[in-house]
């Protein structure tokens, strides 16, 4: 196991249900510095786990463990932290309960400050579903969160978002014809469908027309859609991915207590020093919604990738896509809060 667990007790979720003996998950890398300011919190996508991160975090990097101490919290449900996957009913599978995304940051906030008695975060980075807890942790907690950077991501769902998601949910839940007595039957077969519905929506119009999947080693589209769409999606559990996908559905960063879902209040509210990277081909978190995000967030830039790897311009595999990535969030960080 080459990451540590952080024991949240009973947990009572925005939801009004408790979930019982709840556990985050995560991994560090670096050193925690003696005055506690050198923290940057890297939060986990939909479907993935601290493992897939690592790409964005080295030696020389703008995430370097020389300088930084890095936390990864892994997502609610993504088999690592509590999730349909690892908990004991009644809570298992099909009963898992609802998760926000302002539950999981509230709950990585419990890690942060109880586990290691963090106040300052120096940058929250994510990419897709991590780039979402990067605007909730600044619109959440304005006066620990210095910068945020998320790529690939978006402070809500817009509305096309959730009609891909809901497309992506339909797929698996055919597979026990929408009954929901029957959740509990699915079984990583189901998942291939998945695969295929959103293999048309990570990557870019360009990306297909132009066979980039052959850099990749795919000779064919046939190949790459099983090899890597299929495949990667088979290799997750579906009570797992509906969990996620219901946090992704729901995952308004003004949805909570503290803006009463005002959209605009919540981006206002935002302090920290922002630089938001949409991929400029990216077909369901447009570069569209993250600009109408930036114009409201007070001290925001809008670098868009300029890419055909769609959503995945964010997934760390185009290694010029990467490097644009690292030279802003270098950039972000060498500015100081006070400029």
């Amino acid at each position: 196991m080459d990451y540590e667990i952080f024991n949240l007790g009973d947990v009572l979720l925005q939801s009004g249900v408790t979930l019982p003996n709840a556990f985050l998950a995560y991994k560090t890398y670096g050193k925690l510095n003696e005055q506690k300011d050198n923290v940057i919190v890297y939060p986990t996508a939909f479907g993935d786990q601290h493992v897939q991160n690592e790409w964005l975090i080295g030696s020389g990097m703008a995430l370097d463990p020389e300088k930084y101490f890095i936390i990864v919290p892994n997502l609610l449900g993504n088999g690592l932290s509590s999730s349909p996957s690892n908990t004991p009913p009644p809570f298992d599978r099909a009963t898992f309960p609802q998760v926000t995304i302002y539950d999981n940051v509230r709950l990585q906030h419990q890690l942060l400050t109880e586990k290691f008695g963090i106040q300052k975060i120096a940058l929250v980075v994510g990419w897709s579903m991590g780039g979402i807890q990067a605007f909730q942790w600044g619109a959440s907690y304005p006066e620990m969160v210095e910068r945020i950077a998320p790529f690939g991501g978006i402070a809500k769902p817009w509305p096309h978002t959730l009609v891909v998601l809901e497309g992506v949910k339909a797929s698996l839940l055919s597979a026990v014809g929408f009954d929901s007595s029957k959740i509990n039957q699915l079984s990583s077969t189901d998942m291939r469908a998945v695969g295929r519905v959103y293999a048309g929506w990570g990557l870019s119009h360009a990306f297909y027309r132009e066979e980039l999947y052959r850099e990749m080693g795919f000779d064919t589209l046939e190949d790459f859609v099983a090899g890597v769409w299929e495949d990667s999606f088979m290799n997750m559990d579906p009570h797992n991915v509906l969990a996620m996908l219901w946090t992704g559905q729901h995952a308004d960063i003004s949805a909570n207590p503290s803006y009463n879902g005002d959209f605009d209040k919540a981006l206002q509210s935002i302090k920290a020093l922002a630089c938001i990277m949409p991929g400029s081909t990216d077909l369901f978190c447009t570069a569209d919604d993250n600009e109408y995000e930036a114009k409201r967030i007070p001290n925001a830039v809008l670098k868009p990738i300029q890419s055909i790897w769609g959503h995945f311009a964010g997934r760390g595999i185009n290694s010029v896509d990467n490097q644009f990535i690292d030279d802003n969030l270098k950039h972000l960080l060498s500015h100081s809060t006070n400029e």
